[in-house]
């Protein structure tokens, strides 16, 4: 679906240039729920821009099925984490839904089917005509996860998207978040600081190594489906993955042993 090889971005030149994508290669096959994880400044955020053709990336390439992204692909959409930024207040839930489809050419009929759809799906059944100001937070995040589902990409990519809610919403829009994976049939490329949402929502995470970024390890997650929140977070399996994950973004960019190249464990 997705292979990223040696992508690179920089910003500036010269001495006081920023490196924030050192040397990124990794792939995402169709249907995977794929995690990302480091540390803060580790150059996630930046990442994700780049593989939505928002901003280039100053070397390597990233190919979605088989096309170099070099501009926002049609087959991709992407949830932010400030729900409250990226949906527009003066609109209703419909028309922020809607809005993204226009640019598809489709018919208003048909744009407020597939609105309706995804509402259904993300659990705000007569959401149509409120406004994200008279949403909860939670709320407003879903309206941005619907509004992604209606566009019908085949990846979905999220940026933290679940930091600014509080603990119980969280657990709830991740269960939500793997629902609509299963049902939609859309493969997930989701940016994390949260290990236990990593290591619960995956298939595999990959770990960056804090900059110069690379990939320091790509970890197998191979826990039981359909996951829970009590029953899977209990299991020894993932205490022990989470203790890996964990270990994997503490340890120095230059520690000893750290080859810096995608590994795989499990």
């Amino acid at each position: 679906m997705l292979e990223v090889t040696q992508l690179t971005k920089t910003y500036g030149h010269g001495p006081s240039a920023v490196h924030a994508v050192g040397n990124l290669s990794f792939r995402v096959e169709p249907g995977e729920f794929v995690c990302i994880v480091g540390q803060s400044g580790c150059g996630k955020t930046t990442l994700l821009k780049c593989l939505c053709g928002l901003i280039p990336a100053t070397s390597g390439t990233a190919v979605l099925q088989g096309r170099v992204i070099d501009r926002p692909p049609d087959k991709l959409a992407l949830v932010f984490q400030e729900y409250s930024r990226s949906l527009l207040p003066w609109m209703t839930v419909r028309g922020n839904i809607t809005l993204p489809l226009r640019s598809k050419g489709i018919d208003s009929t048909r744009r407020d089917e597939l609105a309706e759809q995804a509402l259904t799906a993300v659990g705000l059944v007569g959401s149509f005509d409120r406004y994200p100001w008279q949403l909860s937070g939670g709320m407003q995040q879903r309206v941005a996860i619907a509004r992604a589902l209606a566009y019908q990409p085949e990846i979905l990519l999220m940026d933290e998207p679940f930091a600014s809610v509080d603990a119980q919403t969280r657990a709830d829009l991740e269960d939500l978040v793997l629902r609509v994976r299963d049902e939609f049939d859309v493969t997930v490329l989701f940016v994390t600081h949260d290990i236990d949402e990593a290591i619960y929502l995956s298939d595999r995470v990959i770990v960056l190594t804090p900059p110069p970024t690379r990939v320091r390890e790509v970890v197998d997650v191979d826990l039981p489906r359909p996951r829970d929140q009590i029953a899977t977070k209990g299991l020894p399996a993932f205490t022990r993955l989470r203790a890996h994950v964990f270990e994997l973004i503490k340890r120095p960019a230059d520690s000893a042993g750290d080859e810096l190249s995608e590994q795989h464990t499990t």
